[in-house]
């Protein structure tokens, strides 16, 4: 992982979301990889976050969209434990997430939400991938699963420094 000193601050060793992000910036310096990852990575946890709401449940015990709910919060319970600032960001998402998926489900079916979660998925994925062979590096997932989970901070921490907030 090859980075400018302009592309990413340097990481406080102290503070593992810091040394995450950083390592994830290294494989995504160039511009249009970024944009990219700004559009898809959310487009991608939504397209999860749908699919899981999808997933049947015994409605005599909880109510659609409980796996949904679990992998939010075992998420949360990751991000909370790197950062609570952005956290408490991607909670704000993950609301906003589980409202679409309930009005999406309501109006189109659970089928009809599930196929509507592959195309999304699909296509972020597409463009993820040619993101990266625009920025010439592997995706970094493919070196540790979880910057499965990281893509999603590294996004966030992005509108946060446009907008001042420290995480």
């Amino acid at each position: 992982m090859a980075t400018t000193p302009e592309a990413v601050t340097t990481p406080d060793p102290r503070r593992p979301v810091d040394r995450w992000l950083f390592s994830y910036s290294g494989d995504h310096v160039n511009p249009t990889n970024q944009l990219i990852h700004l559009v898809c990575v959310p487009a991608i946890v939504w397209s999860v976050t749908a699919a899981l709401w999808t997933v049947p449940v015994p409605t005599t015990l909880v109510q659609p969209g409980f796996w949904m709910g679990l992998a939010m919060f075992l998420a949360m319970a990751w991000y909370w434990r790197l950062s609570r600032p952005l956290a408490a960001g991607i909670f704000v998402f993950f609301v906003a997430f589980g409202l679409a998926n309930y009005a999406l489900s309501q109006a189109l079916g659970m089928t009809g939400l599930l196929w509507l979660a592959i195309a999304v998925f699909v296509v972020a994925w597409i463009g993820q991938f040619i993101g990266h062979k625009i920025e010439g590096k592997r995706p970094s997932f493919l070196t540790d699963l979880s910057y499965l989970l990281v893509g999603p901070l590294w996004t966030l921490s992005k509108l946060y420094k446009k907008l001042g907030w420290s995480h």
